[in-house]
């Protein structure tokens, strides 16, 4: 080997080992820079994990532990654990109104009474539901408003106005108004979702307030209470549900939806789940559920009778010629039309009809027994 070759091969060795030396330089460099990432992600976590700890431990304690004046505190009739939850924070009796109703949920607690209570701001959660099971009645209600089931909204807005000493437009155009709408939806996160402002939602809250009896204890009271207690009751409603809803994987949008059409078309001798079942058959089927109630609420029309020349309506809300469920509910549900709409009985029916005189409902698998029977029950008796 010649002295310019063995320089050559010397320099291609230096080449190589500066190379390797430099790699490893780089492989160590990345090393601590993963180790920092990681180290700081770490920390991040712990430390969001941490300040939600010492937030959830600080709202669970007594807003004031030197504070021990009373305070009395109204909880009215049919108040839900969220609406007892705004009460007590409004007050300053608790932290967070979040925090209390998952402290209830999550000790199963319940048994609530309505009544007139005095707390004081020193009071640990736990004291303060083991005395909000003890109340009393003491104060005489100074407004009273009962929402029949099977309402829609306009008719709602109507018992609102004339209770608030409101008017029906004013009512409705609060219902409609997009900024209140989402300011309610913040209010209340796991009832009201995005599904009620899709652009082909007639009105966001249609099905959403529900109809029962309330009891108001003010002189007077505004048309926001009303509604925000509405979807208060609401919420306590389908809470008993939540558990079901998540495991059948269906939203409270399509558990109200559905529960619109049962109630509409049911009578009181229609077994619901019957109807339930026939409405998921149809969808199961890609048959359109050709409701008639669909119909009425698309022409904004409150009437006996649907004519053929009705169902020609050009709207995402008729449902002889859209499949599947309409845009959004049509009507406010009661409890027993909720329930049927996420249990519906296992039947093969495609169809059913209410006998015009009697009322009594008849279900059918077929189109000529449908027929048959619409023949006999109904044709014969006009």
């Amino acid at each position: 080997m010649d002295k310019d070759q063995f320089n050559s091969n010397r320099d291609g060795k230096n080449i190589i080992h500066n190379k390797m030396i430099e790699r490893q330089s780089e492989a160590r460099t990345i090393r601590r820079i993963v180790l920092i990432i990681c180290l700081a992600l770490i920390l991040i976590i712990g430390g969001v994990g941490l300040g939600g700890y010492l937030y959830v431990k600080s709202a669970l304690g007594p807003v004031n532990p030197q504070d021990k004046t009373p305070k009395t505190i109204e909880v009215p009739i049919g108040s839900s654990v969220s609406s007892i939850g705004k009460i007590l924070e409004k007050n300053d009796i608790i932290k967070n109104a979040t925090v209390f109703k998952y402290y209830v949920k999550l000790n199963n607690e319940s048994g609530f009474q309505a009544g007139s209570y005095d707390l004081t701001s020193a009071m640990s959660l736990k004291e303060i539901v083991t005395s909000l099971k003890t109340g009393k009645v003491l104060k005489k209600a100074a407004m009273k408003i009962t929402v029949p089931e099977g309402l829609q909204i306009d008719q709602i807005a109507d018992i609102i106005a004339k209770k608030t000493g409101t008017t029906k437009p004013e009512v409705m155009k609060k219902l409609d108004d997009q900024a209140y709408i989402k300011k309610l939806m913040k209010e209340h996160p796991d009832l009201l979702k995005k599904d009620i402002l899709a652009k082909d939602i007639k009105h966001p809250l249609e099905g959403y307030l529900y109809p029962a009896t309330y009891s108001f204890y003010e002189k007077k009271t505004s048309v926001d209470d009303v509604i925000d207690t509405m979807l208060d009751k609401t919420e306590s409603v389908l809470d008993q549900y939540q558990g079901e809803m998540e495991q059948k994987k269906i939203s409270v949008h399509k558990v109200l939806t559905m529960a619109s059409l049962i109630e509409e078309e049911a009578t009181a001798k229609a077994d619901r789940h019957k109807i339930s079942s026939v409405f998921y058959n149809r969808i199961d089927e890609g048959m359109p559920l050709q409701t008639d109630p669909t119909i009425l609420y698309a022409l904004g029309e409150h009437k006996g009778r649907v004519y053929y020349k009705d169902l020609e309506i050009d709207s995402p809300y008729n449902t002889y010629k859209n499949s599947g469920l309409p845009p959004g509910p049509i009507a406010s549900s009661g409890d027993t039309s909720i329930e049927a709409a996420l249990n519906p009985e296992k039947t093969d029916f495609l169809y059913f009809l209410a006998a015009t005189k009697t009322g009594e409902f008849y279900y059918s698998k077929t189109l000529e027994e449908h027929n048959q029977k619409k023949a006999k029950y109904i044709t014969s008796n006009n």
